[in-house]
């Protein structure tokens, strides 16, 4: 038995034209770009909205954040009692993702189990964290979940499956299953179509991760001596699953009766070898600090040298643009050594980090005075499973699973409260 379950699924009785106002981009993007979730909320007007369900990042930090949260919940609930969702019960919703390049990324929506999840470092767990969670970042997200009424995911879970045995199969006879949406996203985002898979196709898909799950053929596939499986690596939504368990931990604690439905978590599952899928870096910007002691204290720390290779990345600084090599690696990624530099400075000096995707936008950030960006390089996502089988958690925010507006747009739901 693996993690990956199927769920009571709900979808919006919306058209196609409802159903591009119903669906937006993961809360945690454009984090930097206020003027994106504006945009959103004009285009979305009056009309039902999983915008009026989520509370996007970059208000966090508001200081009417209470009254953002009820007004969430109090609309979820306004959404039940107005039977605007179809449930599917016990289903498992093929995805069907065509990006904004063309390209077409195929996923499975269903649901985890999240005692089978831990996101601590050095977890063998069958569900882990890729990078390393943040401690601090859970709190405000879980008074965001504890009193919800629904779960909108978009948390991308990722399955090492090469001989693609899992979710391929579906996607090639997808059209003889019930097609539930198919509509233009918004904002530049692509198209979606959902197909819900039969009874047949919902256990050939257990039996397949069944076998992906072989403690031997696991340990063969990575040279390991008797290892518990890695079966779902987290690809995008780290703190949003962790938060979905630590409000599971909370509940079960205090014996609700909303306990047995937070146990499990929405998520697409996608192939790590998905043509579609491509990793990206993440940049980092540093706003309202020293940029000068900054540069002296990161050259002396790390060895910063203009010249040679291995670990590179660029500094924009008051519009230019340097390229250095790190001469005195603190961590085998190039990231990791930025960030315990970063995070030590910032502990100890003003200023606030802002995790970027996307370089121009970087530079764009950076045109202000007291802001300094750091380009960095993507990694292979042929890394992704040996390394955090071999050396736990990667660095937070070591990459991003395509540009912004390839993210999971929010589309299903499924109750956690009774």
């Amino acid at each position: 038995m693996t993690a990956f379950t199927t769920a009571n699924i709900l979808l919006p009785k919306l058209d196609s034209a409802g159903m591009s106002k119903w669906s937006v981009v993961a809360c945690d993007q454009y984090t930097g770009e206020p003027r994106y979730w504006r945009e959103t909320a004009e285009i979305v007007g009056d009309a039902p909205s999983a915008l009026n369900l989520i509370l996007p990042e970059v208000w966090l930090e508001q200081p009417d954040i209470a009254e953002r949260i009820s007004a969430v919940n109090a609309e979820m609930e306004k959404y039940l009692n107005q039977g605007l969702f179809e449930e599917y019960p016990d289903s498992l919703i093929l995805t069907r993702r065509t990006q904004a390049d063309g390209k077409v990324r195929t996923g499975l929506v269903g649901a985890i189990d999240l005692e089978m999840y831990d996101y601590n470092k050095g977890s063998s767990s069958q569900v882990r964290a890729t990078e390393a969670t943040v401690a601090e970042r859970i709190p405000p997200r879980v008074r965001i979940r504890k009193d919800a009424a629904l779960e909108l995911p978009h948390i991308m879970i990722l399955i090492d499956d090469p001989a693609k045995t899992v979710i391929e199969p579906l996607e090639a006879k997808a059209d003889s299953f019930e097609k539930v949406y198919d509509f233009e996203l918004m904002q530049n985002g692509g198209r979606l179509e959902g197909f819900v898979a039969d009874s047949k196709a919902i256990s050939e898909v257990m039996a397949a991760l069944d076998r992906l799950a072989d403690r031997s053929e696991f340990n063969k596939r990575y040279g390991l001596n008797n290892e518990e499986v890695l079966l779902y690596a987290m690809g995008d939504g780290n703190h949003s699953l962790a938060t979905a368990k630590e409000c599971y931990e909370m509940k079960k604690r205090e014996g609700s009766p909303s306990a047995a439905l937070s146990r499990y978590a929405l998520v697409e599952l996608v192939n790590l070898h998905s043509p579609a899928l491509e990793f990206e870096a993440i940049h980092r910007v540093i706003t309202e600090t020293d940029t000068k002691k900054l540069m002296t204290e990161l050259t002396e720390a790390l060895g910063l040298s203009r010249d040679g290779g291995g670990q590179r990345f660029t500094v924009i600084l008051d519009g230019k643009e340097e390229s250095f090599a790190i001469t005195k690696p603190s961590s085998n990624l190039t990231v990791g050594s930025l960030q315990s530099f970063l995070d030590g400075f910032l502990a100890e000096n003003a200023g606030k980090i802002d995790y970027i995707h996307g370089e121009n936008v970087v530079r764009e950030l950076c045109g202000k005075n007291g802001s300094i960006g750091f380009l960095l390089p993507s990694m292979e996502k042929s890394e992704l499973f040996p390394t955090v089988i071999k050396d736990g958690a990667l660095p937070r925010k070591t990459f991003s699973m395509g540009h912004a507006n390839d993210k999971r747009f929010y589309c299903e739901a499924r109750k956690i409260k009774t």
